[in-house]
C-alpha cells in the first residue's frame, strides 16, 4: 500500500506541491486572526459545582477581580507636597479611559448624616489639595478615625497604604488590558521618580497582563530557538543545507498550520497552546531525521533515487505513521477531559501532530525526487563512530552483560516506586513567575501587610428574602468576621456588617466608639436613611437585590492548592457552627477559589488522560503485534521512564501541577516511537533470516538505533530550550520531558532488548511475525527497479518518462 501510495505522489508531484502551497497561504491568512486569551485559564469543565457557583457569583454581584492595587510604606507620603502629587496622581489616573474608580488617602469618602434630608451622604474627605500642612494633619485625623478603611487601604500597625484602582470589567478580558494597565503604570513611575516614593503593584489584572505579555515574548522566542537549533543539529548530521532548508520548510508548514487551525476552531492561544509551535517544529524534524536516514541507506544500497525515496515511503512509512499516531493519541486524551483549555490544546495538537507527519511524506519524497542525489558526503552521518561505538557497546550489553540490565532496572524502579511517595500535588496563580519577579515581590507586600490581593468570596443564602438585612443574621456574619479575622491569609473582610458598622458610627457623627453593629430600634431608625439612598448605593454590592444572599469578601494570599484546601477543611465545621447548614446554603468562590479547584481537577484529569493513552497505545500496539506478551515488553521500556521521571519529582520537591503534569503524556506519546520502529524493523529481520532472533535483535538495535539517537539529540535540545523559560513550570517541563526521553531512549536500546533475548521464542509467536497490521510492505507489492512516473501528456502519447529528478 505504502509503495502505490509513493507512486500516486511522485506521479501528481507538482498539483500536489499547489494544493500544499495553497493551503499554507490560506492558514498563514487564518493564523494572523489569532489572538491571545486574555481571560483566567478555564480548567473547570461547565457542569462542576465550583464553576456554577462562581457563574452563579457573577451573575447575582457583577464583575469581579478587575482592581489593580498600588501600595506604599513611606512615612514622608503624609508631607504636604508628597500627598498633593498623590491626590494629583490619583486624579490623572481616574481619567484614563477604563479606570472607573480610585481609592487612597487623598480620595477616600466619609459617611455623613444628613439630618435636614434624613440620609447618608457619600463625600470625599479630600475635596481639593490641602494648602497647609495642619490641613493635611486634620485630614489624617479624620481618616485614622474610620475603622471602616483600617486594613483596607491602610493599616495602622505598619503604616503601609494600599490604593484600590478598579477597572472596567469589559476592558480587562480583553487586548485593551495591556494598554490600560501600562498606562495606570506610567503614571505611577512618574510619580515615583519626582517624589522618590516606592510604590508597588499588584492585583489580578496586573499579574494577568504580566503573564500574558511572558507568554506572548516566549512563544515566539521558543519557536525561533527550535527552528535554530533543528537547523544546526540537521546541519551537523546530515552536512547539507538543501536538507536543513528543506526540514525547515516542513516544520515550518506545520507551524503555520497549528496557529491557523486554532484560528478555524475559534481558539485562543493559552499558555498550553502557546507550546504547539514549538512541539510541532521538535516532532516534525524527528519525521525527517526517520525519513531522510532510510531514504540515504537505501541510495548507499543500490544508488537509485526514485527507488530509494519509495522504499523509504514503503518500508518505513506505516511505522512512522503508526509513531505518529500513538504521539497523537497521547495529546488527544486530553479531549476527553471536559476542561476547555486542555481540549483546545488536545484537539490543535493531535490534529497537527498527524498533519505534519502528512507534509513531512509529501515535501520529502517530491522535493527530493527533483534535487540530485546527495553525494557521498552528505550520507557519512550513516557511519559515525561516534554513534556506531555507542551501538557497538550497546549490542555488546544486550547480548553478554543482560543481568547488569536487568540489575540496574530493578533497582531503578524500586528507587522509582520509593520516590513516587514522595511527590506532591500543588499550584497557585503566580507559581509559575520567576521568584524575582517584579508582580511575585510586590505581591508579598500586600501580603505581609493586607493579607493579600487573590478575591475569595463567601456567599451565604439565608433561603428567605430580606434574610440578610435581619439582625440574627447580620450578628451572625459578624462571627463570621471574627472567625476570618483569625486566618493571617485573609485580609479583613468586607460584608453588609462593616457597612452598617460604618452607618452606625456616621449616624453618631462620626463618633469612632460607634463603630459597631447596631441595635434593633437603632437599625429600625437608620433604616430611613437607607431608603434615601438611591439604590441603596452602599449595600448593593453586598447583598441581592432580593437581600436573600449576602457576600462577604476578603483577599487573601496566593496559597499553593494544598494549603487553601487545608483553610477550607478548618473552615467550614467553623461556619457551619454559625450557620446551619439545614437552614442557609454557604459556598466559597471567587476567581483564586476556582483557579485552585480547576488546578486539582486538571492534575486528576491528566492523570486520567495518562491512563487512557497507555490503555489506547496498548491497544494499537496489540493490533500491530497480535501479541499480549509484545504489548507488555513494548509498554515496559516506556513506563519505567515515566516511573522514574515522577520519583526525580518526588526526590526534588517538583510539584505535580498543570504544566509539569503534561510530562508523562507528552514524553509517552514520544517514547514509545522508538519502541514502534525498533520492533518493526526486529519483526522485518526476523523474517529476513528465517527466525533467527539473536541476528535480528542485533540488527534492529544497529539499523534503528542510529535513527533513535539522532532523534533524541534533536528532542533533547528542543525540550531543553524549555529550561531557558521565564516560567518555573515550562521550564520545569522542559527538563523532566528531556530526562524521560533519556531514560527512554536508554531503555528502548538496551532494556527492550534483552527482553527480546532473554524471553525468545516465548514472545516471538506466529501472529507477531503475521500482525493484523503489516507495518513494512513486501517489496514484492511493486516492480521498483522498474518504477516510472506515467505525465498526463505521455499517457495520451502511450509513452512514459523515468523520474531522474
Amino acid at each position: 500500500m505504502w509503495a502505490l501510495l509513493a507512486k500516486f505522489i511522485l506521479r501528481n508531484r507538482t498539483s500536489i506541491l499547489i494544493v500544499l502551497g495553497l493551503m499554507t497561504i490560506f492558514m498563514g491568512y487564518k493564523a494572523m486572526n489569532v489572538k491571545l486569551d486574555y481571560n483566567l485559564p478555564r480548567l473547570l469543565p461547565e457542569e462542576e459545582k465550583s464553576n456554577q457557583e462562581y457563574e452563579r457569583f457573577i451573575e447575582v454581584f457583577g464583575s469581579h477581580g478587575n482592581v489593580i492595587v498600588l501600595g506604599i510604606k513611606d512615612e514622608d507620603i503624609y508631607q504636604l507636597k508628597n500627598f498633593n502629587a498623590l491626590y494629583e496622581m490619583g486624579n490623572a489616573i481616574k481619567e484614563l479611559p477604563g479606570v472607573d474608580d480610585i481609592i487612597s488617602i487623598a480620595h477616600v469618602y466619609n459617611l455623613t448624616k444628613n439630618e435636614h434630608e434624613k440620609k447618608f451622604d457619600f463625600k470625599p474627605i479630600v475635596q481639593h489639595k490641602p494648602e497647609t500642612q495642619e490641613e493635611l494633619d486634620s485630614i489624617r485625623q479624620i481618616i485614622n478615625s474610620l475603622p471602616f478603611y483600617d486594613g483596607v487601604i491602610y493599616n495602622k500597625e505598619t503604616g503601609a497604604l494600599m490604593i484600590p484602582v478598579t477597572l472596567d470589567k469589559d476592558l480587562v478580558n480583553s487586548e485593551s488590558r495591556k494598554k490600560l494597565v501600562y498606562s495606570v503604570r506610567n503614571k505611577v513611575r512618574e510619580f515615583e521618580e519626582k517624589y522618590n516614593i516606592k510604590v508597588k503593584f499588584s492585583g489580578l489584572p496586573y499579574i494577568r497582563t504580566g503573564i500574558t505579555v511572558l507568554l506572548k515574548r516566549e512563544m515566539k522566542l521558543f519557536t525561533i530557538l527550535a527552528a535554530v537549533l533543528a537547523a544546526i543539529i540537521l546541519y551537523l548530521f546530515f552536512r547539507s543545507l538543501r536538507v536543513v532548508i528543506f526540514c525547515l520548510l516542513i516544520v515550518a508548514i506545520g507551524v503555520v498550520w497549528s496557529i491557523g487551525s486554532m484560528a478555524l476552531f475559534g481558539f485562543l492561544i493559552t499558555g498550553l497552546s502557546g507550546l504547539i509551535p514549538p512541539l510541532i517544529i521538535v516532532i516534525g524534524i524527528t519525521n525527517c531525521i526517520y525519513l531522510l536516514n532510510k531514504y540515504h541507506q537505501e541510495l548507499r544500497l543500490h544508488g537509485n533515487k526514485i527507488k530509494a525515496l519509495t522504499r523509504m515511503v514503503q518500508k518505513i512509512g506505516s511505522a512512522t505513521f503508526m509513531t505518529n499516531v500513538t504521539t497523537a493519541i497521547g495529546f488527544a486524551t486530553f479531549i476527553l477531559t471536559k476542561s476547555q483549555v486542555l481540549v483546545e490544546f488536545g484537539i490543535i495538537a493531535s490534529l497537527n501532530i498527524i498533519l505534519v507527519f502528512v507534509v513531512s511524506i509529501l515535501i520529502i519524497l517530491i522535493v527530493f525526487s527533483y534535487l540530485p542525489p546527495p553525494k557521498e558526503k552528505h550520507t557519512k552521518h550513516l557511519d559515525y563512530k561516534g554513534v556506531r561505538n555507542v551501538l557497538h557497546n550497546f549490542t555488546y550489553v544486550v547480548n553478554y552483560q543482560r543481568k547488569y540490565v536487568y540489575g540496574i532496572t530493578i533497582f531503578l524502579v524500586v528507587l522509582g516506586v520509593i520516590g513516587v511517595t514522595k511527590m506532591k500535588t500543588t499550584g497557585n496563580l503566580t507559581d509559575d513567575l520567576p521568584k524575582n519577579d517584579p508582580a511575585r515581590v510586590d505581591l508579598k507586600f500586600f501580603e505581609e501587610n493586607f493579607g493579600g490581593v487573590m478575591p475569595f468570596e463567601i456567599l451565604i443564602d439565608t433561603k428567605k428574602k430580606r434574610g440578610a438585612t435581619q439582625l440574627k443574621n447580620i450578628e451572625k456574619m459578624e462571627e463570621l468576621n471574627k472567625v476570618l479575622a483569625g486566618y493571617p491569609e485573609f485580609s479583613k473582610p468586607i460584608s453588609i456588617t462593616e457597612v452598617l458598622k460604618f452607618s452606625h458610627q456616621a449616624y453618631h457623627n462620626g463618633r469612632e466608639s460607634r463603630y459597631k453593629i447596631p441595635s434593633q430600634q437603632k437599625l429600625t431608625a437608620m433604616a430611613l436613611y437607607f431608603k434615601k439612598q438611591e439604590g441603596d448605593k452602599l449595600l448593593n454590592t453586598l447583598i441581592d437585590s432580593s437581600k436573600q444572599i449576602a457576600r462577604v469578601s476578603v483577599r487573601m494570599a496566593d496559597l499553593k492548592t494544598n494549603e487553601m484546601f487545608a483553610i477550607k477543611e478548618d473552615l467550614q465545621p467553623k461556619i457551619d457552627s454559625i450557620f446551619n447548614p439545614d437552614k442557609f446554603d454557604v459556598s466559597f468562590t471567587g476567581t483564586s477559589v476556582v483557579y485552585l479547584e480547576g488546578t486539582r481537577y486538571l492534575v486528576k484529569s491528566l492523570f486520567i488522560s495518562v491512563a487512557l493513552a497507555i490503555f489506547l497505545i496498548a491497544i494499537l500496539m496489540a493490533i500491530m503485534f497480535v501479541s499480549f506478551r509484545m504489548v507488555l515488553v513494548s509498554l515496559s521500556p516506556n513506563l519505567i521512564p515515566l516511573l522514574l521521571t515522577a520519583a526525580i519529582m518526588g526526590y526534588f520537591d517538583i510539584p505535580l501541577k498543570p504544566s509539569t503534569i503534561l510530562v508523562f503524556s507528552i514524553a509517552l506519546g514520544i517514547s514509545v516511537d522508538n519502541t514502534i520502529h525498533f520492533l518493526a524493523k526486529y519483526r522485518q529481520e526476523l523474517k529476513a533470516l528465517n527466525g533467527n532472533i539473536k541476528a535480528s535483535v542485533n540488527r534492529a538495535l544497529e539499523e534503528t538505533g542510529v535513527s533513535m539517537i539522532y532523534t533524541f539529540i534533536v528532542l533533547l535540545f528542543g525540550f531543553g530550550i524549555f529550561v531557558f523559560s521565564e516560567f518555573g513550570g515550562t521550564r520545569a517541563l522542559g527538563l523532566l520531558v528531556s530526562i524521560t526521553l533519556l531514560l527512554a531512549v536508554l531503555a528502548n536500546l538496551l532494556f527492550l532488548p534483552s527482553l527480546l533475548l532473554s524471553l525468545e521464542k516465548s514472545i516471538t509467536t506466529r501472529s507477531f511475525k503475521d500482525p493484523m497490521i503489516e507495518i513494512f510492505d513486501e517489496e514484492e507489492d511493486i516492480d521498483l527497479d522498474n518504477l516510472k512516473i506515467m505525465s498526463k501528456d505521455s499517457k495520451n502519447k502511450n509513452t512514459s518518462s523515468e523520474l531522474t529528478g
